[in-house]
C-alpha cells in the first residue's frame, strides 16, 4: 500500500504534468511551465524519498540527462528563452527516463483506443525500430 507521502507525491506529479501540458497549450507560457516543473520534481521527491531520488539523479549513466534536465529548468526560470529551455529540458528528460519507455509502450498497447493506434503496422514498425537498439530513431 502507498503511504500518505507517496499519495501526495503522485498528486503533485500529476499536477506538474497537467500544468506543463497546459503551459505548452498556451503557447509556452513561462509561468505555467515553471510551476509544472517544480511540482513534478517535488512530486518525484515525495514518491521516491530524498535518498532514492538523489541516488537516481546522480547515477553515472544518467548524469548527462540530469544536468540537461535541471539546466533546462533553470533556463526556463531565469531567462525569457522559454522554447530553448523546454528543448533542453525535454532532451534531458528523454536521457533520464528513456529506459522506461519500452515499459510504458507495452502498458499503453493494452489500453483500448491507444492500443489500436500503437498496434497499427506503421506505428508498430517505428516502435520496434526504437525498441531494437539503445538509441531513439531520431
Amino acid at each position: 500500500m502507498f503511504t500518505d507521502q507517496q499519495k501526495i507525491g503522485a498528486m503533485l506529479s500529476a499536477m506538474g504534468l497537467f500544468f506543463g501540458f497546459l503551459g505548452v497549450l498556451l503557447f509556452l507560457d513561462r509561468n505555467l511551465l515553471a510551476l509544472g516543473n517544480l511540482l513534478l520534481v517535488s512530486g518525484i521527491v515525495l514518491i521516491l524519498g530524498l535518498q532514492k531520488t538523489t541516488k537516481f539523479f546522480a547515477q553515472k549513466k544518467k548524469i548527462k540527462g540530469t544536468i540537461l534536465f535541471f539546466f533546462g529548468i533553470i533556463v526556463l526560470l531565469v531567462t525569457r528563452w522559454t522554447f530553448v529551455g523546454m528543448v533542453i529540458e525535454i532532451f534531458g528528460f528523454v536521457n533520464l527516463f528513456g529506459d522506461a519507455f519500452p515499459i510504458v509502450i507495452s502498458i499503453l498497447r493494452k489500453l483500448p483506443i491507444i492500443g489500436n493506434i500503437l498496434n497499427h503496422p506503421l506505428v508498430n514498425r517505428l516502435l520496434q525500430k526504437a525498441d531494437s537498439g539503445n538509441e531513439l530513431p531520431f
